[in-house]
């Protein structure tokens, strides 16, 4: 009897199992699947990478340059709260005569002396009286003062220093810028609150701006907010019997009514970038401050040789324009050209450096080393960059020649 035997299926070989895979790693069916996977997994690669930077792009970008209108928010309360014990008001006190008024009958022999009588007043003392207030900030924890000039310009007051916190000091005039519109106080004691003084060389038209201050000399620590509406403007500040034209001042939005005067212009950082000056009458919404660096120099001043002093040419003097030319038939449309004051004030002050040096009315001062003196680039603004006893260069032109003069600046000081 025969044995039935199973026998196994016999495999593939497996030279025809490579074949086989060569043909269709060669054919277009792989090469179109290949494509389609290459393709997603570096789109998919590539998505994500870029992705990822400019998340972080725009994370940065949000951090650093917008400020939520929350956050914003803040940020104002906080450096008010932070500057706020700084922040001073100067109250401006007078010894004034107390008059008591009497009658007298010039006729007294008259029988209608009565209908005849004649007020007279007569002294009867003096009583100090509180005539004004303005702002001031300490900028050291000694207790040195930062304010206006024309808050402190009347020499026979005195001037008291109330704090927020309600305590009163008696104040010491130690220095009055006599350019600028800026004053240092100084009143004793240690560890005052202070502010920080910031950068005004870096502004820029609608930034944030906080305003703090003595508002119509009663309402203290008044805050406003706003922007700032135009840098390097020119204008005439009046004020406590005086006038001044200042340059390169900040204009804000940011209200700055009478009483605030003084008082610090802050960014959204807490620190003084300007101080409060003036505002314009019959407009609304219109402020100024002087840049915080002006004052830096007359700071720095009065730690060091304990006054401000300017560098002093002497001369009165008109900037040229195109209208200037025409109405007075002047050969050049910039330059100043030395004039008398409105009163008749000379034009040379006597023994000044402009006297020394020769200069004389009706010359004309094109420019000061080599820099060009136009309406938006004056005078005063060029010789304000050097020091007393510093030897410059003029050019001027005289009787249509131009010439080139050596000055040595003398000095100014209040």
């Amino acid at each position: 009897m025969e044995e039935l035997l199973l026998k196994e299926p016999t495999p593939p070989k497996a030279g025809k199992i490579k074949e086989k895979l060569k043909k269709f790693l060669k054919s277009k069916v792989f090469s179109f699947l290949l494509i389609i996977f290459l393709s997603s997994f570096f789109g998919f690669l590539a998505g994500t990478l870029s992705g990822s930077y400019f998340y972080s792009q725009i994370r940065d970008y949000f951090d650093s340059s917008y400020i939520p209108q929350v956050t914003q928010e803040k940020l104002v309360i906080e450096v008010v709260k932070q500057v706020s014990p700084a922040v001073v008001s100067i109250i401006i006190t007078k010894d004034l005569p107390i008059f008591e008024e009497y009658y007298i009958n010039p006729s007294p022999d008259s029988p209608f002396e009565e209908f005849f009588l004649i007020p007279e007043q007569k002294q009867k003392g003096t009583e100090k009286k509180e005539i004004g207030g303005g702002t001031g900030f300490i900028i050291s924890k000694d207790g040195i003062i930062l304010t206006n000039k024309h808050v402190v310009v009347d020499k026979e007051a005195q001037y008291t220093v109330l704090t927020n916190e309600g305590k009163k000091y008696s104040a010491k005039i130690l220095a009055i810028d006599p350019v600028q519109d800026l004053a240092i106080l100084k009143i004793e004691g240690e560890n005052f609150p202070y502010v920080s003084l910031g950068n005004s060389s870096n502004l820029e038209i609608g930034q944030t701006v906080i305003t703090i201050g003595n508002a119509l000399g009663e309402f203290r620590n008044t805050v406003s907010v706003g922007v700032i509406s135009g840098l390097g403007r020119t204008i005439t500040a009046s004020g406590g019997g005086m006038a001044e034209v200042l340059e390169d001042i900040i204009q804000t939005d940011a209200a700055i009514n009478l009483g605030n005067s003084g008082g610090p212009l802050l960014n959204l950082k807490g620190e003084v970038i300007g101080v409060n000056v003036a505002m314009a009458e019959g407009a609304q919404s219109i402020g100024f401050a002087l840049p915080i660096d002006k004052a830096k120099r007359g700071i720095n001043q009065v730690k060091t040789i304990g006054k401000i002093v300017y560098p002093f040419l002497g001369v009165r003097y008109i900037l040229i324009t195109e209208k200037i030319k025409e109405e007075k038939n002047l050969p050049v449309d910039y330059g100043a050209l030395i004039v008398k004051g409105e009163q008749g004030e000379p034009a040379i002050t006597l023994d000044s450096a402009a006297d020394k040096a020769g200069l004389k009315e009706g010359d004309i001062i094109l420019e000061l080393n080599g820099e060009k003196i136009t309406f938006t680039n004056s005078l005063s603004k060029i010789i304000q960059k050097y020091n007393p006893q510093d030897k410059v260069v003029l050019k001027i032109l005289r009787n249509k020649q131009e010439k080139t003069i050596e000055v040595i600046l003398g000095e100014r000081s209040e």
